[in-house]
């Protein structure tokens, strides 16, 4: 898993790359990134399925702000970034992964 971020100069925002191996993905067919940020929603933040199984997708996020997120493989496996800023417990039982910009 990695997550990379990249200030933009020209606006507000940071430009977060979000990438898992197909390991990672659990061989999913399809994963999304739901958090704060798309009310989350498993239908906004769709990863991109890459030739060697792995998945990509990147957003652009307000700085100046922590967000909550996790994974969703599948529609049924939920799973966090381990290269996440941080981790808080979610009110579910688990844990949710938190971005820090």
């Amino acid at each position: 898993m990695s997550i990379k971020k990249q200030t933009l100069k020209s606006k507000p925002v940071t430009k977060v790359s979000f990438k898992l191996s197909k390991e990672q993905a659990m061989n999913a067919a399809e994963v999304a990134i739901v958090g704060d940020f798309n009310s989350w929603n498993p239908a906004t933040d769709i990863m991109k399925p890459l030739k060697d199984g792995s998945f990509s997708h990147a957003i652009e996020l307000e700085n100046g702000a922590e967000y909550q997120f996790r994974y969703i493989a599948d529609k049924t496996n939920w799973f966090n970034e381990e290269e996440a800023d941080k981790q808080i417990a979610s009110s579910f039982g688990s844990s949710n992964s938190v971005i820090v910009l």
